[in-house]
């Protein structure tokens, strides 16, 4: 009995034919013949029944193929551990990204791991840095994206670089023409905002009282994408860095005026789960978000 054996049993089970396993394998028909019929000699009973249409598993052949299973995809996962005990990073890792910049980093982070890590998988989680944090602190994502709001980071966290806050609507609205707007003068404006908690609430809740400034939110929504639609429709504002509406400005269907006296500025970091430790593939994709993430984020 042998690896090539067992997967010829697989492909002949879920095909249904020798002649289907073939093609849908490269492998000759012969071979996967042998390997047939060596695995039925070696285990001592009949693994298919053969029929005008093809093959079909034996009562013998059903009980094996679960447990066929299960061993090939032990040895898989043997494979990799050796893999990543080599050297070669691979396996699954689990980061989230900020919407405001997941449509532009993830695009570029997949085509670079392709080139330089090509074994490795990567599951994406888009969110708002409040639903991140608690992702990473439950273990459930191994690194994020995420924003800070002032000039530093939390303690242990990498920062990747700092954007401004800017209020985002139709193009063409007078509110934005000058290219700045006073924090004040965002009294009345209807604001589609993110909900609460939220990093940017509390840091608008805390600006509004101190400059007594009554904030206007018409709309509480969960996603960058809806609170960009709701600011195209010109029935309201919204606030983000200006990497979050690059495509837009640049068609010129959505006009920005950044937020000045005070001036709204978020880190945005990279954080890692303390969970546990960091996998080789994790280390490498963080190595990765490192070198791209900053030229976006400027």
């Amino acid at each position: 009995m042998n690896l090539k054996q067992l997967q010829s049993f697989v492909w002949v089970a879920e095909q249904g034919s020798l002649a289907r396993a073939s093609a849908a394998t490269d492998a000759a028909e012969s071979l996967i013949s042998r390997h047939i019929a060596a695995l039925e000699t070696e285990w001592g009973d009949r693994l298919f029944e053969r029929t005008g249409r093809g093959m079909a598993l034996s009562d013998f052949g059903r009980r094996m193929l679960p447990q066929v299973r299960a061993a090939l995809e032990h040895v898989g996962r043997l494979n990799s551990l050796a893999h990543e005990s080599a050297g070669v990073p691979t396996g699954t890792v689990h980061i989230g990204v900020l919407p405001s910049l997941a449509r532009q980093l993830l695009p570029l982070l997949f085509a670079d791991l392709r080139a330089s890590a090509p074994a490795v998988t990567l599951h994406a989680a888009e969110g708002f840095s409040g639903n991140l944090d608690e992702q990473l602190a439950s273990g459930r994502l191994d690194l994020a994206v995420i924003n800070r709001y002032g000039a530093s980071a939390l303690r242990g966290e990498e920062v990747l670089g700092t954007a401004d806050t800017y209020l985002i609507g139709k193009a063409g609205s007078a509110l934005l023409a000058e290219g700045s707007v006073p924090f004040k003068a965002l009294a009345g404006v209807p604001l589609v905002l993110p909900s609460v908690p939220n990093g940017l609430r509390a840091t608008l809740d805390q600006l509004s009282r101190r400059h007594a400034v009554h904030l206007d939110v018409v709309m509480e929504v969960d996603s960058s994408g809806s609170m960009k639609d709701v600011a195209l429709s010109g029935h309201a504002y919204t606030l983000l860095p200006l990497m979050a509406v690059k495509e837009e400005l640049e068609r010129k269907t959505l006009g920005a005026a950044k937020v000045v006296k005070p001036t709204i500025r978020r880190t945005i970091a990279l954080a890692l789960t303390t969970q546990r430790p960091l996998s080789r593939a994790a280390r490498h994709v963080a190595s990765r978000i490192r070198h791209l993430a900053p030229g976006l984020v400027g």
